[in-house]
């Protein structure tokens, strides 16, 4: 147990006043902590005690109590315990802010108790290497073949370790494009019983939870749908851990943290989730990708079969409000209160149909389903609007190459191109849903053409052995305050082409990862 971990544990104020499941301060802490001062200076020493002595205060459990919300009898919680030391967090930061500016660095302690440095902040990683001026680079509208690697491997496991290979940390934080990545090597690594995947997998999950179960940058009352993605991977490792009879709750107390998340998010008027406290009543299509997976995996673990109702909600509401009856698409986000300058006035719907929405929307029905009753009465409903969704989208294919267009129903107009990441959304949620009977056998050919396009066209075999996947736009967003440069992100056809467009993003290399597995390829 270093000094640095201790201090920065002092720091863990702002997420872990928001949720409660009350620790002791660990046994192995109180042993090892105060003696590792020793020699390391009398002004160190002295500020950190008194961290470590506000920690200990701070952690302590108290009498027993009934959680708010719940009923349940337990400890008190976070909130409370925040409301009771409003002084120990001013003198925890000021006894402790000298020390931890000099010495703080960037490790957390894995569940083998070995620490894991972090990359700086700075260091991209997830979205991917830039293209020359940010622009798609140049293809050659090949047509769709599904041709194979070059060094025999299928695709998704060559991609899944040129992942590996150029990134041993998977990212610079918690968050969804970690997470759609990691989610895909595990499903290789699960497939093929590949350790090394897993190992990499656990390693880049464990490095962001602490041995309280805390998530390392996660603030719950934030509400941002999107952080609760990653919490998926959180499932299995908890379960190793129960199966391995190492288990301290970690994993399970961090999911529990997402869970109640969910529980406490913001909501419009009819009870769907705003994309996030920040865009209030708004719902995102990328949000249902990003909060729904993880929230029927949760109730069908511990077994909350009241919460189906409420997944099924959110995919019913925002199929309802964006989906366009004309061209079976969905727009990207709709505005409940019509006030956001992207809204339109009269619907609240943003302009256009971007790709990779469309396509964070599929994927996400059919990652619910895995985890959905099959005897629901609104599963038929949910498998519905996929097929709305597959209508649409296979009518916007490109007749060339098998890819779709960043702004789907704009083909050939300038500034818009062939994107990595929708098409290979598409190909993965078209396939799978195929399979599974969700929608026609049809659309395992669209899934194919779409997968084979992206073989022909944007995907790279370099010289050192790895593969990479180019002209993946790296985000598009909507609203929010304006950017550096004085723009806004106003959902125009102009703003959408406009958005850097990179090499490697895991937004797009997940996807392709799981569309090449569902494919066998």
């Amino acid at each position: 147990m270093s000094i640095v971990r201790m201090i920065r544990g002092s720091f863990q104020i702002r997420h872990r006043g928001t949720f409660s499941a009350p620790r002791a301060p660990s046994p192995r802490l109180r042993a090892l902590a105060l003696p590792r001062f020793a020699g390391e200076g009398v002004g160190i020493r002295a500020a950190c005690g008194v961290a470590f002595a506000l920690r200990l205060w701070r952690d302590r459990v108290p009498a027993p109590t009934t959680s708010p919300g719940t009923g349940e009898v337990d400890g008190l919680g976070r909130p409370e315990r925040a409301r009771r030391r409003p002084l120990a967090r001013p003198f925890a930061l000021a006894l402790t802010l000298g020390v931890a500016l000099s010495l703080a660095a960037p490790c957390i302690t894995t569940s083998a108790g070995a620490q894991v440095r972090h990359l700086p902040a700075g260091t991209g990683l997830g979205e991917g290497s830039r293209q020359p001026n940010d622009a798609p680079l140049p293809i050659p509208h090949a047509a769709p073949r599904l041709r194979p690697s070059s060094d025999g491997l299928p695709w998704s496991v060559r991609f899944a370790r040129s992942v590996m290979r150029r990134n041993p940390q998977t990212h610079r934080r918690w968050d969804y494009t970690q997470g759609v990545v990691l989610h895909a090597i595990e499903r290789v690594g699960l497939a093929r019983r590949d350790a090394a995947m897993m190992r990499y997998v656990d390693t880049n999950m464990a490095r962001w939870i602490t041995a309280e179960g805390d998530i390392l940058g996660y603030a719950l009352d934030d509400y941002n749908i999107d952080e609760v993605s990653q919490g998926r991977l959180l499932f299995r490792m908890h379960q190793q851990e129960l199966a391995r009879g190492s288990d301290d709750g970690r994993y399970k107390y961090a999911a529990d943290m997402l869970r109640e998340q969910i529980r406490r998010q913001p909501r419009t008027s009819e009870g769907g989730f705003w994309h996030k406290k920040i865009y209030p009543r708004q719902m995102w299509l990328d949000g249902l990708f990003m909060g729904q997976p993880f929230y029927a995996e949760y109730a069908k673990r511990f077994n909350e079969p009241a919460a189906y109702d409420d997944i099924a909600k959110q995919f019913l509401l925002v199929s309802r409000h964006t989906r366009d009856p004309r061209t079976s698409l969905m727009y990207h986000a709709w505005d409940e209160a019509r006030a956001q300058p992207w809204a339109d006035s009269a619907t609240g719907l943003s302009p256009h149909f971007w790709a990779r929405a469309m396509g964070w929307y599929m994927v996400g029905v059919v990652e619910t389903l895995d985890h959905f009753p099959a005897t629901h009465p609104q599963r038929a409903a949910i498998i519905q609007t996929l097929r709305d969704a597959a209508e649409g989208v296979a009518r916007v294919q490109d007749p060339v190459t098998g890819l779709w267009w960043d702004v789907l129903d704009q083909p050939n107009r300038e500034g818009n191109f062939l994107e990595a990441s929708a098409s290979s959304m598409f190909a993965y949620a078209l396939a799978k849903g195929a399979r599974l009977g969700y929608l026609e056998p049809r659309y395992r050919q669209v899934a194919e053409r779409g997968f084979g396009g992206l073989l022909s066209n944007l995907v790279r075999e370099n010289a050192d052995g790895t593969a990479s996947l180019v002209n993946i736009v790296q985000v598009s967003g909507l609203g929010g305050n304006r950017r550096s440069d004085g723009s806004y992100r106003d959902g125009s056809f102009a703003y959408y082409v406009s958005e850097p467009v990179v090499t490697d993003d895991y937004k797009g290399v997940g996807p392709f990862i799981l569309a090449a597995l569902e494919l066998g390829r």
